[in-house]
């Protein structure tokens, strides 16, 4: 329950690897107003020598207090995964006169297997007698929707032991789920189940995850949770609250602009229209990359390799040996002095236009790989591509440094300073291990 704020940083290496670094977890012992965070958030930037102007996007939850990104000015992303958790819990909510006590029964169910070791046992002997699989029951968290999909098709699942069990022991058998709450959580596993791995899918840091944003709401929203005829009513009312609540938490101008962005930019994902107002977009921020100047002309180059060739033997010549021009020196240097430099906004038009005459690539494909092998083919669209795709998708990242932040500061190391934990936990999300 100690107040903490953590600032992870994620950025592409030279060599296009997606790099994710944990800068510092500050004791923030101030209310968390929106406020307080911007303070403590511009406090953070100036204590790791961060240029705000480098920032490209923050991902955060939907909280109110996050307000303070908009203060800051920030370019704001609100996580997937919190929004998918809220389009899940308004939906059961939506439906709670059917769904409450359904979900009671399967909780009360679990957490008294959870309690009870005999139990347990007799419920493996059980799933060999009835030929199903060696799972243990699944109990949900109310911050984790999808713990409570998982839940609910464990139960489902292990219905036939669990029942045979149950009704061994005459204290249980209230606990034997009736027919209408298995019916009804059918339902709700119905509208849950096939988007249960999206979270986890754009929750890594290790791979590109916000250019996938966009393409996941169209599948959501247009196959996935679209109502059928095998389903039921409940379904179809769980489906369509899910989708009403993930297509207003994208409807910002600003974000529908950015996924577009991050998508347009992914060779994966670029034959998805982005409009004439992203590409012109785009097309700004290409014009306003710096040109990357040469110091070391060819030249020169050569000279300090002759010069430093000099000193290995002791009868090297006193000046180079004159290079004899060929007839494509002469000409090449005539062209160079003839022709005049192409205007930055045709180059940015001409790669954009070269852009999307490539063939998409293949989802299963690395993004970053791709953009590696072509950057000299698209000297101006990979400095955007590099901005776009680091952006996570989710704020899983903080939540990861927290699980580890509980591991150091535990109940028996409860008196660990702020510094230490701070150096603790930099050390535990950061250091690699050499093999």
């Amino acid at each position: 329950m100690m107040p903490y704020m953590s600032l992870t940083i994620h950025y592409l290496s030279a060599n296009w690897e997606l790099k994710s670094k944990c800068l510092e977890t500050v004791f923030t012992p101030e209310s968390h107003t929106s406020e307080n965070l911007a303070e403590a958030l511009r406090s953070s930037f100036q204590e790791c020598s961060l240029d705000e102007r480098k920032l490209v996007c923050i991902t955060t939850d939907n909280g109110a207090n996050m307000a303070a990104v908009r203060k800051l000015g920030w370019t704001w992303l609100n996580c997937f995964g919190h929004n998918l958790h809220l389009a899940v819990t308004n939906a059961m909510k939506s439906e709670k006169d059917r769904t409450a006590r359904a979900m009671g029964v399967f909780r009360n169910l679990v957490t008294a297997f959870s309690q009870s070791w005999q139990k347990k046992k007799k419920l493996q002997r059980e799933q060999v007698e009835h030929n199903l699989p060696q799972h243990c029951l699944v109990l949900d968290c109310p911050t984790r929707w999808g713990t409570k999909q998982k839940m609910v098709a464990r139960v489902l699942e292990q219905v036939p032991a669990i029942r045979r069990v149950l009704m061994d022991d005459r204290r249980s058998q209230h606990l034997i789920p009736m027919w209408q709450d298995i019916e009804v959580l059918e339902s709700v596993n119905a509208a849950l189940k096939k988007v249960a791995d999206f979270t986890d899918a754009l929750s890594s840091e290790k791979t590109v995850t916000a250019p996938s944003v966009k393409p996941v709401l169209q599948l959501l929203t247009e196959d996935i949770l679209l109502p059928t005829d095998e389903d039921t009513e409940l379904t179809r009312n769980l489906k369509k609250k899910m989708v009403g609540v993930l297509k207003d938490k994208y409807s910002a101008p600003a974000t529908q602009q950015l996924l577009s962005k991050a998508s347009f930019i992914d060779p994966r994902h670029k034959d998805i229209n982005p409009g004439d107002d992203v590409k012109d977009a785009l097309l700004e921020e290409m014009l306003a990359m710096p040109e990357e100047r040469r110091d070391i002309r060819d030249g020169e180059a050569a000279m300090s390799v002759a010069a430093a060739g000099e000193g290995e033997g002791e009868s090297a010549p006193s000046s180079p040996p004159k290079k004899i021009k060929n007839l494509a020196d002469l000409l090449g240097k005539r062209k160079a002095q003839s022709s005049s430099p192409v205007p930055k906004r045709i180059r940015a038009d001409t790669e954009v236009a070269r852009y999307l005459q490539e063939e998409a690539l293949d989802l299963h494909s690395d993004p970053l790989a791709w953009w590696r092998d072509n950057q000299a083919r698209f000297p101006l669209l990979s400095k955007v591509a590099r901005k776009y795709m680091t952006i996570c998708a989710t704020s899983t990242p903080s939540e990861r440094v927290f699980s580890a932040a509980g591991n150091i500061v535990t109940p028996l190391r409860s008196s660990l300073k702020p510094d230490k934990v701070n150096m603790l936990v930099f050390l535990s999300r950061n250091m690699k291990t050499e093999k």
